[in-house]
């Protein structure tokens, strides 16, 4: 099969719904054949099943918990056995809620350090010797515009963050000598499952209303393109980043924001 990814494995975490569905599918698209893993089961199996409709045995779906490292470590080797080897790991596996640094829980602390720091790490552990023994890859680790630059009330999700571009810096220098690329995506506002969880957990803490529709549209006047990201605009960078197109770029955070870093 043809395509900018041809002849690649992949795996791609969170990828029951949002930017890991929509990028799971655009990976199998372009020629890869796809590890769809999310700890939501449902989400993941209809991620697989869509893309084995448009490409037969392309896609293959697996429930996975990114924070338990045998989890993780299974999800590697259940990928090797079903495709022989793997090229390709977008660490994109995240959850997001508000909290700032005197109301916030050690347990809340917790749960977002372990889903969207400790889980990049842990699939990084246990990618690495793979992608090492078919002669390099690229990870593509989900970072965010949190880890660039303060944004008030997410100071546990801005921790998070912060530290995956560090990391991805440092296993940029220390792998690329294997040929192992690393590399960070740094998204804004992107309405998904993830984000209106968020909205709808500080509208409840306010105790305001409002609609979905009118929210997106007042928060994207706020970038200097005017609008907020959608799926397409992660899934395609995330393709970029993953493909050979991309093969002397490493240890970068590359924000994803419609400008908002800039001003």
């Amino acid at each position: 099969m043809s395509g900018r990814l041809a002849g690649k494995v992949a795996i791609v975490t969170g990828a029951g719904s949002g930017i890991g569905r929509a990028s799971a599918q655009l990976f199998a698209a372009e020629g890869a054949k796809v590890m769809c893993a999310d700890i939501n089961e449902k989400g993941v199996q209809e991620t697989a099943a869509a893309i084995n409709l448009k490409i037969p045995g392309a896609g293959f779906g697996l429930r996975v918990d990114v924070t338990q490292p045998e989890q993780v470590e299974r999800m590697v080797a259940e990928t090797v056995k079903a495709f022989g080897k793997l090229n390709v790991l977008y660490a994109n596996a995240g959850i997001g809620e508000p909290g700032n640094a005197i109301d916030l829980t050690i347990e809340q602390w917790n749960r977002m350090i372990a889903i969207n720091l400790t889980s990049v790490w842990l699939s990084a552990k246990y990618a690495l010797p793979e992608m090492i023994k078919a002669g390099g890859g690229s990870i593509v680790n989900q970072s965010s515009t949190a880890g660039l630059i303060g944004i008030p009330g997410i100071v546990h999700y801005s921790a998070a963050k912060t530290a995956v571009v560090g990391m991805t810096r440092q296993i940029a220098v220390e792998y690329g000598p294997k040929n192992v690329r690393v590399n960070a995506i740094c998204p804004s506002t992107i309405p998904t499952p993830l984000v209106a969880n968020v909205w709808e957990a500080r509208a409840k803490a306010a105790g305001t209303t409002w609609s979905v529709e009118e929210h997106e549209k007042n928060i994207g006047m706020q970038y200097p393109l005017r609008r907020l990201g959608v799926l397409s605009d992660c899934a395609n960078l995330a393709l970029f980043l993953a493909s050979d197109e991309s093969s002397w770029i490493t240890g970068c955070a590359v924000p994803l924001d419609g400008g908002l870093t800039a001003s």
